[in-house]
């Protein structure tokens, strides 16, 4: 007698094998939103198992700020995206999740990573020169020129409001109003030049939109809202 019984009509896998397949359908539909999470959470290690100075001495020399954008811009601008400022790990994994792996799928990776660096670099040259614009008025002392200034919140901004267009009418007006005013209160509570570069990075995202007209598909809240209603209450 053969094993055959495995492979018989009407087999059901064991729930960690459906599972295991459902987490690997989800991955590849987002490969890039995934690589860079992996990347993330390797460089959050390092941090973390190294002393303070030396972990200084990493972020400084990954950092957009003025000084290194005149000496090696290219270097810094694709680095310092590679490294978290603020949350943890697990908490951009959950925000990758909300935003980016939606606009990866909708877009194709090589327009939704687009998106993401032309909100990064764009806000980036934006808020530090506006920093530079401070110095030179006296408005900031001449050392902020070494400012920390990295991560990936301009890039994550950018994505966050590209969104707007794939929301269905009229849903997608209070989207982009509850962006706008979230960032925007960033901007009055805070008044510094990171605040600026995330409303940069939404206003950037939002003129992504030629990105986004000859894409298929969009996304009712309300009918997806309706869709779960049903689904649990089959269950």
């Amino acid at each position: 007698m053969t094993g055959g019984t495995t492979n018989a009509p009407g087999h059901r896998r064991p729930w960690w094998a459906r599972l295991a397949r459902a987490v690997r359908t989800y991955v590849r539909r987002a490969p890039g939103t995934y690589v860079w999470l992996a990347i993330l959470l390797a460089t959050t290690q390092v941090i973390r198992h190294v002393d303070s100075a030396t972990a200084d001495r990493i972020l400084e020399r990954r950092s957009t700020n003025l000084h290194h954008l005149q000496v090696s811009p290219v270097r810094v601008l694709i680095t310092s995206a590679l490294w978290i400022a603020g949350a943890g790990w697990l908490g951009y994994f959950l925000l990758y999740n909300l935003f980016h792996v939606p606009a990866e799928r909708w877009l194709g990776t090589l327009r939704w990573i687009s998106v993401a660096m032309i909100a990064h670099v764009g806000a980036t040259y934006l808020s530090e020169g506006l920093l530079g614009w401070a110095i030179h008025r006296g408005i900031a002392p001449p050392r902020a020129v070494y400012t920390l200034d990295y991560g990936v919140s301009y890039a994550l901004a950018g994505v966050v409001a590209v969104l707007t267009y794939l929301i269905v009418r009229p849903w997608r007006y209070l989207y982009v109003a509850g962006v706008l005013v979230f960032y925007g209160l960033g901007v009055a509570q805070s008044r510094d030049y990171t605040s600026i570069g995330h409303f940069s990075a939404v206003l950037i995202g939002l003129a992504c939109y030629p990105l986004t007209r000859d894409r298929p598909g969009s996304w009712d809240p309300v009918a997806t809202g309706r869709l779960v209603r049903r689904r649990l209450r089959r269950r």
